[in-house]
């Protein structure tokens, strides 16, 4: 007990108060120093801090100093009014096309409403001209996920991303198989050629884990808290992948002929890369990656505009790809011409 200071209990109806009172009128307090201004110890505090949260209030939480600091997330009478330039909102609207490979999420729609929200408090000349910068931008995705079967279960995940909840996750297998499940704190939204991964550390594998969010049947959202490592660094998990495999590390060396140099060296492909160009205008990629699969498929949408020099590995891998290839289309041939020859017969009678 601080000294100084007269012994005071609150009830829990009084402590809650306290606390809203508090984080309303400062910028911020450790457990610490709401256990120390409502005497209690910082078990009760957190058990209070669901309590204020389960109120409606949105609490968030982050690292000072080696200390974890609670604020309210909304602090709208902070917050001063935002004014955009004419260029600024059409980077707003450019984002905003972005993001149409998020059909189906909790996440297009609040997007979508937030615009609607800018749009109701303009003129009507001025969301005119909005909706035609909003043309400006036209992104052509293929291959894009629907999520609108995830719906109900990525709002309960983003319920637990922001507020640090522990999850218990069911997570369809490849096979078909009965789902397997995991006790997950969640992490990071990862997104990735279209596609939205989940990384969180699970605690009955005791590692990093990636979730694809199309594979995700359920998600149970606990009371318990958890906290991200000061460590943690979600672009460190992926730092040495080529996609988002990460096993073995090693060289990489791709030559490119000339009729693709154009696409191939003005791209940043891996951090570190190097690229050259010999006489005959073909470019040569050089770095470090790891995921042999996805090198290998990166390699395989060149076709025979791309030959892999290093590692050896990676070239046995694609050359092992192309003879499958050629030996599935030349079986299908014998069997298209089988059947030609078997129709003409019967034409014949």
């Amino acid at each position: 007990m601080q000294k100084g200071k007269p012994s005071k209990k609150y009830s829990q109806a009084g402590r809650l108060h306290s606390i809203i009172r508090l984080l309303e009128t400062r910028r911020g307090l450790t457990l610490d120093e709401l256990a120390e201004e409502c005497r209690v110890d910082r078990r009760t505090i957190h058990r209070d801090l669901n309590a204020v949260e389960e109120a409606g209030y949105t609490l968030t939480s982050e690292w000072c100093e080696g200390k974890k600091v609670y604020s309210f997330l909304n602090r709208s009478r902070n917050i001063p009014p935002i004014t955009f330039s004419l260029q600024q909102m059409m980077s707003l609207y450019l984002l905003r096309s972005l993001g149409s490979h998020l059909a189906g999420t909790p996440f297009l729609a609040e997007i979508d409403d937030l615009f609607r929200s800018i749009n109701s408090v303009l003129p009507d000349r001025y969301a005119a001209h909005l909706e035609r910068i909003a043309r400006v931008s036209l992104p052509i995705l293929h291959g894009a996920r629907d999520y609108s079967r995830s719906a109900a279960h990525l709002a309960e995940l983003q319920r637990a991303l922001l507020h640090q909840y522990r999850i218990r996750l069911s997570y369809a297998k490849k096979n078909k198989g009965e789902p397997d499940q995991y006790q997950l704190d969640p992490y990071t939204l990862v997104f990735h050629k279209g596609g939205i991964y989940l990384l969180g550390n699970a605690h009955n594998r005791s590692a990093l884990r990636l979730f694809a969010l199309e594979r995700i049947c359920g998600v149970e959202v606990t009371r318990q808290r958890f906290e991200i490592p000061k460590e943690y660094q979600p672009e460190e998990h992926f730092s040495s992948a080529f996609g988002l495999v990460r096993d073995k590390q090693f060289k990489v060396r791709v030559r490119f002929s000339a009729d693709v140099a154009h696409a191939i060296q003005d791209r940043i492909w891996m951090p570190g890369q190097t690229t050259s160009s010999d006489g005959e205008g073909r470019v040569t990629v050089e770095f470090e990656a790891a995921g042999q699969m996805e090198l290998a498929s990166w390699v395989l949408s060149y076709g025979a505009h791309a030959e892999v020099l290093e590692p050896p590995e990676l070239r046995r891998e694609v050359k092992r790809q192309v003879k499958e290839m050629r030996e599935f289309y030349r079986s299908k041939e014998k069997e298209i011409d089988k059947s030609e020859k078997k129709g003409k017969r019967l034409q014949l009678r």
